[in-house]
């Protein structure tokens, strides 16, 4: 029976992923991995292997390669319309959380750089919402309990399940996308 591979829509959803996924024997999650594009049961892959930073355990990681890919996008985009198979949206929410405590209130005073790192930071905040977004189905008013499926996911929805309304969830995407427009 083939191996049915998760679809990684994008580069940076595929690295995104990476970075969140602790070594298997140490739970460290630094990892310097390489990507080559291979073939998996004549499914067109990318495979990130790397060497674990603590423990020097061999790290593999394979996806499935969307049959279009997107266009560059001139800000920060995980993925395309479908919600992501790698990431649930708990882990979404919580990632755009923290991407928007980087972006300092006051912009005033700071340097082109530190202007740079606030723009993309308050840019990923604003991809990583507009992900959480997809897993609410048409005509639905929030995302649905079965949509997270990690266990940190699943913990940020039970602490909280009324911040994945579709009103909450648009309130603070407008906010930060207004935010963003004073950079």
């Amino acid at each position: 029976m083939p191996i049915t591979l998760p679809l990684a829509r994008t580069n940076a959803e595929a690295h995104l992923f990476l970075d969140l996924q602790p070594c298997p024997n140490c739970g460290e999650t630094r990892c310097r991995f390489k990507s080559s594009v291979v073939y998996v049961d004549d499914v067109l892959a990318s495979r990130y292997t790397g060497t674990c930073a603590r423990c020097g355990t061999e790290r593999v990681y394979e996806f499935r390669l969307p049959d279009e890919i997107p266009p560059p996008a001139a800000s920060v985009r995980f993925g395309a319309d479908e919600p992501s198979q790698l990431i649930d949206p708990g882990v979404w929410l919580w990632y755009s959380e923290v991407a928007a405590k980087q972006v300092p209130m006051d912009h005033a005073g700071l340097d082109e750089q530190a202007r740079r790192t606030a723009r993309h930071a308050l840019a990923t905040a604003l991809a990583a919402l507009e992900e959480v977004l997809k897993f609410i189905p048409p005509g639905a008013e929030s995302v649905p309990p079965e949509a997270f499926t990690s266990l940190d996911g699943r913990a940020v929805y039970e602490s909280e399940p009324g911040r994945f309304s579709r009103l909450r969830l648009t309130a603070v995407r407008d906010y930060y996308a207004e935010r963003s427009g004073g950079w």
